[in-house]
């Protein structure tokens, strides 16, 4: 880990969480495909868990791939696949090749995601690594952001939607240049028979085991949240969906925000400080969304979760960073692979708020940040 930032070193690899937010183009990109093949709400959705499948898969494998080829040449191998998969759609558009394309983003994507972390670790002094994750999950979030908009400009103007594909694709090719013509220096791998085993085998710690649990919860909130707002709104402040879909643009703007003043923050204020004020707003503010029945004070309430949400997975990697410096890509792997609580916990709010209703599932959520807050109460940063 380096004491000082290079400006050089670190552009590149910030350019990565970018490519990283690509991923969230499957929202945009499935109403299209529903529509284009007249498809189901179910199949519609089943495109969607297909992606979130390989993080479960392949997250810890791809800690074992950084120790055999190096974090950046797993970070360039993640981005080149995502041009392929991303190239597919364009080329041949058809269910199958969908399905094609989707799995190899997701593939692409956790490849990504287990890897640029630790590579940004490597670059970065450890008193800075919270507020570089962030900042890095703030460059992600403005893709995000930009993805629908890039859909929507090129059906627009050129009456093709499918030409963002191609787009993105070219901007993955030129990311992999960048990073590859970018000498970096990697920390030395500790010399271990690393095994998927020995990689689980970490969750015996209680300590790392209740930071993977917060991985769970806090994506599974991130992405409850986004398929649960349109419809609480809809159910609470009696609006037509055309508004109530604009809950998640609120949403996904209060998180850019969030990251940004992070990244910011994360410089000067203790980490496990940050965590615990954070997770105390977010509970606050769901509980206060919970009780409102208007749709101001219902934005209200979602504009303040988002911020109070948008570093608590960068802060919580982190802190399993810090706490085994050098097991770095086994952390990494079986913290991404907590991903998976992005298709776990809107089931769970899914089956609730069908038998009990909307507000019932924001309780699942309640739930969620309740143990967030706890295990924020309760953790404390070392080194073993």
């Amino acid at each position: 880990m380096k004491q000082t930032i290079q400006i050089r070193h670190l552009a590149p690899v910030l350019f990565g969480f970018f490519v990283m937010g690509f991923i969230d183009l499957v929202g945009i990109s499935s109403n299209y495909i529903k529509q284009d093949f007249q498809l189901t709400d179910t199949m519609a959705n089943f495109l969607l868990i297909m992606v979130f499948f390989w993080f479960a898969v392949l997250s810890v494998p791809t800690g074992v791939l950084m120790n055999r080829i190096g974090r950046k040449n797993t970070v360039l191998l993640s981005v080149i696949f995502t041009a392929i998969a991303l190239s597919v759609p364009f080329f041949s558009y058809n269910l199958v090749t969908i399905l094609i394309a989707l799995s190899l983003l997701g593939i692409s994507n956790t490849i990504l995601q287990v890897s640029v972390n630790p590579l940004l670790a490597d670059i970065v002094p450890e008193n800075r690594m919270a507020s570089s994750l962030t900042f890095g999950q703030f460059i992600k979030a403005i893709a995000s952001f930009l993805g629908p908009v890039i859909t929507g400009f090129m059906a627009w103007y050129f009456g093709n939607w499918k030409l963002v594909f191609p787009a993105l694709a070219l901007v993955s090719v030129g990311s992999a240049l960048w990073l590859y013509f970018t000498p970096i220096t990697e920390e030395k791998v500790v010399e271990s028979k690393t095994t998927i085993k020995s990689c689980l085998s970490l969750l015996k710690d209680p300590f790392i085991l209740s930071l993977f649990l917060g991985i769970v919860l806090v994506v599974g909130i991130d992405v409850g949240l986004n398929t649960t707002i349109p419809k609480y709104l809809m159910d609470k402040a009696h609006i037509p969906l055309e508004q109530a879909g604009l809950g998640i643009s609120l949403y996904f703007i209060s998180k850019t925000i969030g990251t940004f003043l992070g990244s910011i923050i994360l410089m000067r204020f203790p980490l496990s400080k940050f965590y615990r004020h954070t997770s105390i707003l977010a509970v606050a503010a769901i509980i206060a969304t919970l009780f409102a029945s208007g749709t101001t004070a219902i934005l209200t309430g979602v504009f303040i979760i988002g911020l109070a949400v948008a570093n608590i997975f960068s802060i919580i990697f982190s802190i399993a960073l810090i706490r085994k410096p050098d097991l770095k890509n086994e952390i990494s792997g079986l913290m991404m692979m907590g991903i998976i609580g992005g298709a776990i916990i809107p089931l769970f709010m899914g089956i609730v708020s069908d038998r009990f209703g909307q507000q019932a599932a924001l309780l699942v959520l309640l739930a969620c940040l309740c143990y967030l807050l706890v295990n924020s109460l309760l953790i404390k940063i070392k080194k073993t």
